[in-house]
């Protein structure tokens, strides 16, 4: 599925501000319930999944692609 770069920063900034969250309380409890965060480590991996996402989305839209330089070195047998 592709997005668009304003999409992918939404998202990216969504995801921050959930670490954020979760950076100042994991959980808490009013009366007889209790509320549990998500789990940082999951959040982080969506972090580094949108920012590589972000990425390769700005290099499209800039014209650089990712290349590969292959060295080859012909040999006589």
């Amino acid at each position: 599925m592709a997005f668009s770069v304003q999409e992918i920063r939404k998202r990216l900034q969504m995801w921050l501000d959930a670490e954020e969250a979760i950076a100042t309380g994991q959980s808490y409890s009013i009366d007889n319930r209790r509320l549990e965060r998500a789990n940082l480590a999951q959040v982080r991996e969506q972090i580094k999944f949108w920012q590589r996402e972000l990425i390769q989305v700005e290099a499209k839209s800039s014209g650089h692609s990712k290349r590969r330089v292959m060295r080859v070195v012909p040999r006589d047998l």
